[in-house]
C-alpha cells in the first residue's frame, strides 16, 4: 500500500515554501533538513526528550522530530537560521557566543530558539523560571549555568533596547 501524500505550505523564517506530496509521516526535522536545506535544526533523540530539534511554529516551541511536515502546513516556522535580522546575530545568539553557553554546539539550535521563545513571552524572566523553561532541552557537554546567564543576559540587552526605542528583537 502506497504512503499518503499532501501538498504542505508554509512559512519558514519569512520565506513561504510549497511541496507537493510530502509523504504524511514525514517528520517536520526532516522536512526542514532534507527537503529545505536549514540543517541547522539537530535531532538528537529523535523521540522528543533532548530537544536539540526545538523550532517555533507560530512563536511557540515545538519539537520538531514529533511534528510531522503535513502538521505544519499553513504555518509560520522559526528554526535557528531564522533568530537574527539583517545578518546580525540574534541577542540571545551573541549572549551565547559572550558568555560560553555551547561547547560541541550541537544541543545549542534547540536552546537557542526555546530562549527567544522565553524571551518574546516573558522579557524578564526570572533564574528560576529561564531554567524550567529550559529544562526540556538537555546539554551533555556544558553545566547549565552558562546557559541560564546568557539567557538573563540576553533578556537584560532585549529590555535596554527596547527602553531605548530601538525597537529591534535581535
Amino acid at each position: 500500500m502506497p504512503a499518503e501524500r499532501m501538498d504542505v505550505e508554509l512559512s519558514v523564517n519569512g520565506r513561504d515554501y510549497t511541496r507537493r506530496q510530502v509523504e504524511a509521516r514525514r517528520t517536520l526535522a526532516d522536512f526542514l533538513r532534507e527537503d529545505l536545506s536549514l540543517t541547522g535544526t539537530h535531532l538528537g533523540c529523535e523521540h522528543g526528550a533532548c530537544g536539540a530539534c526545538t523550532v517555533l511554529i507560530d512563536d511557540a516551541p515545538v519539537r520538531s522530530c514529533l511534528t510531522l511536515a503535513v502538521q505544519a502546513n499553513g504555518t509560520r516556522i522559526r528554526t535557528v537560521e531564522g533568530l537574527g535580522t539583517d545578518g546580525e546575530l540574534h541577542a540571545v545568539q551573541k549572549a551565547f557566543k559572550q558568555h560560553h553557553a555551547l561547547q560541541c554546539g550541537f544541543c545549542t539550535p534547540g536552546f537557542l530558539t526555546a530562549s527567544v521563545a522565553l524571551l518574546e513571552e516573558n522579557p524578564s524572566p526570572t533564574e528560576l523560571e529561564v531554567r524550567e523553561w529550559l529544562s526540556g532541552n538537555i546539554c551533555r557537554c556544558t553545566g547549565y549555568q552558562f546557559i541560564v546567564d546568557a539567557v538573563l543576559a540576553a533578556a537584560a540587552e532585549l529590555r535596554e533596547r527596547r527602553g531605548a526605542g530601538t525597537g529591534s528583537p535581535a
